[in-house]
């Protein structure tokens, strides 16, 4: 059976020429930290969640509040929507969310989807890359001052996102980053959303307080992996 993945809104929204950021985790958590630091120093919202019957049965506690692991936040006046997730999603989840989130940047007129992919590099390579689906994308990689990858492969959830979108003429950026693997990697965090603020009008890294949201996002996105790891061996023994 396909699985599917549901998105529901909790607010009417207009972000009609906006912009959408993937914040589902690739290697490392880099990409979710860097994501949740935008959203807390930024006036972000929740607006809807993200849920499947093949997501781990999981509810994140924050200020003693529930919330799923898996959501939408909002900012309207940046025009800016976030899919924010705690969860490594299997690989066999990858098509479905990419296709989700495509679907909805579709219905909200979208013009810009940014995500993510992180290589691993011990020697603390700073340089961040851009790839585009589309040569206006490329355009917008370059006015941000970020080179253009001209030979590689980018996998999972970006992969498909580009992919994708060079079809379907939907403008999406994929920025390369370099972590070192190991957490909580501040670093490479404040790198990628400096990168993302170049691309997006408006959008802010708020350094300082990054560091400290790098080590809180970290050990709950970590503790979220761990607990559904447990849970899918216990649910396939």
């Amino acid at each position: 059976m396909i699985p599917e993945i549901k998105i529901k809104e909790i607010k009417s929204l207009k972000l009609e020429g906006g912009y959408l950021i993937d914040g589902f985790p690739s290697v490392g958590f880099s990409s979710a930290i860097a994501t949740e630091s935008m959203i807390h120093t930024s006036s972000f919202e929740l607006a809807g969640i993200i849920d499947s019957e093949s997501f781990p049965p999981i509810s994140i506690i924050k200020n003693g509040k529930p919330n799923f692991p898996t959501r939408i936040f909002v900012n309207e006046s940046l025009k800016v929507g976030v899919f924010l997730s705690y969860l490594t999603l299997e690989q066999s989840l990858h098509r479905v969310a990419a296709n989700a989130m495509l679907g909805w940047a579709k219905k909200h007129r979208i013009g810009l989807i940014v995500s993510s992919v992180a290589i691993k590099d011990p020697k603390g390579n700073e340089e961040m890359i851009g790839i585009g689906s589309t040569e206006s994308a490329r355009k917008k990689i370059r006015d941000a001052g970020l080179k253009v990858l001209e030979h590689g492969t980018v996998p999972g959830i970006p992969g498909i996102l580009l992919n994708e979108g060079s079809i379907t003429k939907q403008d999406v950026i994929v920025i390369i980053f370099h972590t070192n693997g190991k957490g909580p990697d501040f670093k490479s965090s404040a790198n990628l959303c400096m990168a993302m603020s170049k691309l997006i009008p408006g959008a802010s890294c708020n350094i300082p307080s990054l560091q400290k949201e790098a080590e809180k996002a970290e050990e709950v996105i970590k503790e979220a992996h761990e607990e559904s790891k447990h849970l899918k061996d216990s649910m396939y023994r």
